[in-house]
């Protein structure tokens, strides 16, 4: 029977440790490396709702892209959502395991998802990663629609490839979207990154006031998303990823995805 250590030795191939920027928590984040592992359960927030889930239907490992624990802990209450979490997981026996920014980061990531469901070619990250694998991972993507459209079939577009409860946007919308700059989750603070490097739409999330007024005096058309909508398509794809590397291990181990929702909507 596997263990979570081994688990981990598939993680490291498919989303490395490596990728992961410097201010991140990710890998094993609660729990035992040597427990074994059956049944894992997979999504994008650490919520009281999704360990109570783990608990009742007898997981032995959740993973998910945001960390449980992200910055340092100075107390474990458990009547806190986070104290709740880890104090569950752990008299459950549930471990915890956080892929955050290297999902955000490698090939067939978040970001490189969000890339090949609006249709652009040619993507390459706006920072490149100087970790494992090169240039052709890093935070965000940029890339070039085949045939340029109007920013109203762009709009048409975005909603098709996530489904956002919402799309504000700063800036002029262009004539024709031709280069366009994604980064799943809350990305504004490579707008200028994603100008400088030719973008004449950049599609991220939790846009800061700031930036929205640099975009609009830059004339940058900066869409925001939604943190959740532009980060949850690709996790059926890091299960899918998951299932092949322990499908080819011959493992009996099950990988499930946890229906979630946007904790944000309109009022």
């Amino acid at each position: 029977m596997p263990t979570i250590q081994d688990f981990l030795t598939i993680l490291q191939q498919i989303v490395p440790a490596g990728l992961a920027e410097e201010w991140d928590n990710v890998g094993l984040l609660v729990g035992d490396p040597n427990q074994q592992v059956r049944r894992v359960l997979l999504a994008l927030d650490p919520t009281v709702a999704l360990i109570d889930q783990a608990a009742a239907e007898r997981y032995d490992l959740i993973l998910t892209h945001h960390p449980v624990i992200f910055r340092p802990l100075k107390a474990l209450r458990t009547d806190t959502p986070t104290g709740r979490f880890i104090a569950m997981a752990a008299r459950n026996q549930i471990n915890v395991i956080a892929c955050h920014t290297n999902l955000d980061s490698v090939q067939r990531g978040v970001s490189d998802h969000l890339a090949q469901s609006l249709g652009l070619v040619d993507a390459r990250p706006l920072v490149p990663s100087r970790g494992e694998c090169g240039l052709d991972c890093g935070l965000g993507r940029i890339g070039i629609l085949p045939t340029p459209i109007d920013a109203s079939t762009f709009l048409d577009r975005l909603r098709q490839a996530c489904s956002p409860p919402w799309i504000l946007e700063a800036g002029i919308r262009p004539h024709r979207v031709t280069t366009v700059a994604v980064c799943g989750g809350s990305c504004s603070d490579l707008a200028e990154a994603a100008f400088n490097m030719g973008a004449n739409a950049f599609v991220t999330a939790e846009v800061k006031h700031s930036v929205a007024c640099w975009a609009a005096d830059a004339g940058l058309w900066l869409l925001d998303a939604g943190h959740f909508a532009t980060e949850q398509p690709a996790m059926p794809i890091f299960r899918d990823m998951l299932r092949q590397q322990i499908e080819a291990r011959s493992w009996d181990i099950t990988v499930d995805l946890a229906a979630q929702q946007p904790p944000l909507n309109l009022a």
